[in-house]
């Protein structure tokens, strides 16, 4: 494990890229600063001897320069809400072993209705149809069974199935999309020389079948396996991999629920919209005349919140900025009653100083005092930092609606997380003064 380094130290060694990619991936930006990262030392000292942790300080750290690769994980845990800061080390012992315990209930739940779970194996063509009967097609078969012993699949290509049929629909929806998340997690991050082990794939796999059979309402959408792919590098335990990811869609659950009238970002792109307007009105007559008027373009940057835009190392340390700004030490008791068995620590009559809100969530707070609008999520604001920063160009550039999306997918060379979050906190105090 590396050591913390010089002012300055590249992060780029700490994800590594298969030699065959390097090319085709851009470069990592962020650089571990001391007296800036979150360091391990600053880290193990922001604990109290019980394990309570300042997460005032804490958050000041990664605002100011991100969290160190090698506590990433950890520190997650906390951002996302899996940790009340206040908990001590017993208490969140206590907490992860019930956690793990949870996950491996559900996972052999999902074991028990496809083998395939499990296995170190994964599905990557349909094993069901809707009516629910296996598909015997032996090309299918070839590619999805998992082991010679027998599976409701292998034992369905002989008779007429008949007797192999699944009824529930809750099942078959679910087993419906086993084979898709085996496609998209064969292509997610494979420029990584993580990914190179086949186990870390059926993690993986494993989590967002686990995940799509208990949020039943939303299941499993393409871009998940972007948002859960950092967990499972950062986090080597299966189960504690699973609850990150668990939390951070509880944020992100919205942007996934689509129905034929709408889809689940439209809230962030009318709020995107609007901040346009009112910020770059020129910008986003541009836009309107263009037809981009809906801001659809921005779907997959609040979808994977710019893990296409950036490099890996780069997206990590944006989102913990991201939560930086955002916390609010109330998380985990929004969160305690989650009738998932797993219930967090909470602080019992004590008011939170303001110091231990994130930036954002403190302006946002004085907002709420003044108007009482719920708060947009600061990823809208990081949106509209890239499309300022690239009005000229869509201005000078863009004649219709792919070269919209040309100039956006050409930001990676040049976006910086850093300066995003910094612009992305003034259009923030902008708008509001102008909105007002």
């Amino acid at each position: 494990m590396k050591r913390w380094g010089s002012s300055g130290q590249a992060a780029d060694s700490f994800y590594q890229v298969r030699p065959d990619c390097s090319q085709n991936v851009p470069n990592t930006k962020f650089k571990i600063k001391a007296g800036k990262t979150l360091s391990v030392r600053k880290w193990h000292a922001a604990f109290t001897r019980d394990g309570c942790l300042d997460i005032a300080s804490v958050l000041s750290r990664i605002q100011r320069g991100g969290v160190h690769p090698t506590i990433r994980g950890e520190v997650w845990e906390f951002l996302l809400g899996c940790f009340d800061p206040g908990s001590t080390f017993d208490e969140r012992d206590q907490i992860r072993e019930r956690r793990r315990m949870q996950y491996a209930r559900w996972k052999e739940e999902c074991k028990e209705m496809d083998s395939h779970v499990g296995s170190g194996k994964i599905i990557t063509a349909p094993i069901i149809t809707e009516d629910g009967f296996p598909i015997k097609d032996p090309l299918v078969l070839l590619e999805a069974t998992s082991d010679t012993q027998g599976t409701s699949i292998a034992t369905g290509n002989s008779g007429n199935g008949i007797e192999n049929r699944v009824l529930d629909k809750q099942i078959i929806d679910w087993k419906l999309t086993l084979h898709q998340i085996g496609l998209d997690v064969l292509r997610t991050d494979r420029t990584m020389v993580f990914y190179e082990n086949k186990d870390n794939i059926s993690k993986l796999w494993d989590i967002l079948a686990v995940y799509a059979w208990i949020d039943k309402e939303v299941g499993y959408c393409q871009g998940m396996s972007d948002l859960c792919s950092p967990m499972i590098v950062l986090l080597h335990n299966e189960a504690d991999a699973f609850w990150c990811f668990e939390r951070l869609m509880r944020r992100l659950r919205g942007n996934f629920r689509c129905t034929q009238q709408s889809v689940g970002v439209e809230n962030q792109l009318q709020h995107l919209a609007s901040i346009i307007q009112v910020l770059d009105p020129k910008l986003h007559g541009h836009l309107e005349r263009l037809g981009g008027g809906d801001y659809l373009f921005a779907f997959r940057m609040f979808m994977v919140l710019f893990r296409r835009e950036l490099s890996f190392g780069d997206s990590l340390y944006l989102w913990e900025m991201m939560w930086a700004l955002e916390y609010d030490p109330g998380i985990c008791s929004t969160y305690e009653e989650d009738n998932t068995g797993a219930v967090v620590h909470k602080i019992e009559g004590k008011v939170k100083s303001i110091r231990q809100f994130g930036k954002y969530e403190r302006e946002n707070m004085k907002k709420r005092a003044n108007d009482g609008d719920g708060p947009v999520p600061i990823s809208v604001f990081l949106v509209a930092s890239v499309l300022k920063e690239n009005s000229t160009k869509l201005l000078q550039e863009a004649r219709g609606i792919d070269d919209i999306i040309r100039i956006l997918n050409n930001v990676n060379g040049n976006l910086d997380a850093k300066r995003a979050c910094v612009v992305a906190l003034k259009l923030h105090r902008k708008y509001h003064k102008k909105s007002w």
